[in-house]
């Protein structure tokens, strides 16, 4: 596990910006901004994808309490559908940034795209969940956020296993589509079933 660097800039109020979800089949895509203090530590924190779920938990009560801001916001599958994923995980951004409570003046952003928002300069940072904890705290919060949404309409749509999957394409959760259809939680603009393999569409 790598150091990160606290902050790209120590004269900017940097908010950190990362989503959750995006190459899922199904509910929201989660973002969060963070915005730490100047002089944050803690050896835990990662990108949420390289931490347990335990590890996870433990680290969003410790950002929310230690965090001069934070916000998340989510984009539902209906937008998603109607703007495509990759605009979406930006608009779940422009939503969390929306709610700090402190204005940043520089935004990190995890990818290597991002559409501007208002008049705040933003970088744009491939892989940034691992090396800046602004944006890995983000990542926590996108993650955790999500996982609980997911886990929440586990409980309406059982046949699905969100509790374990969280709307991944796992081969259960394509099954799960095969068998009893998709649901109002399912992204319809996504492939849903995987295409049947070439040259076994029919019998001679």
């Amino acid at each position: 596990m790598g150091k990160l660097a606290l902050y790209l800039n120590a004269k900017q109020i940097e908010a950190g910006c990362d989503e959750a979800g995006r190459g899922c089949l199904a509910g929201p895509v989660f973002a969060a901004a963070v915005i730490l203090p100047k002089h944050f530590e803690n050896t835990l924190l990662d990108d949420s994808k390289q931490l347990s779920e335990k590890n996870r938990d433990a680290l969003r009560i410790i950002i929310e309490k230690e965090a001069l801001a934070w916000a998340v916001a989510s984009v539902s599958p209906k937008e998603i559908d109607e703007i495509n994923i990759l605009n979406a995980s930006f608009l779940a951004m422009h939503r969390a940034i929306d709610q700090l409570s402190t204005k940043p003046t520089s935004l990190l952003i995890d990818g290597n795209r991002f559409n501007k928002y208002k008049d705040i300069p933003h970088h744009c940072i491939i892989k940034g969940d691992g090396k800046y904890m602004a944006i890995a705290a983000a990542s926590v919060l996108a993650k955790t956020y999500r996982d609980s949404h997911m886990k929440q309409l586990h409980k309406k749509f059982p046949t699905y296993n969100w509790e374990s999957n969280k709307g991944y394409p796992t081969k259960a959760h394509r099954n799960a589509i095969q068998e009893v259809g998709a649901c109002e939680h399912h992204r319809q603009s996504f492939r849903l079933l995987p295409l049947p393999p070439q040259g076994i569409l029919f019998e001679k």
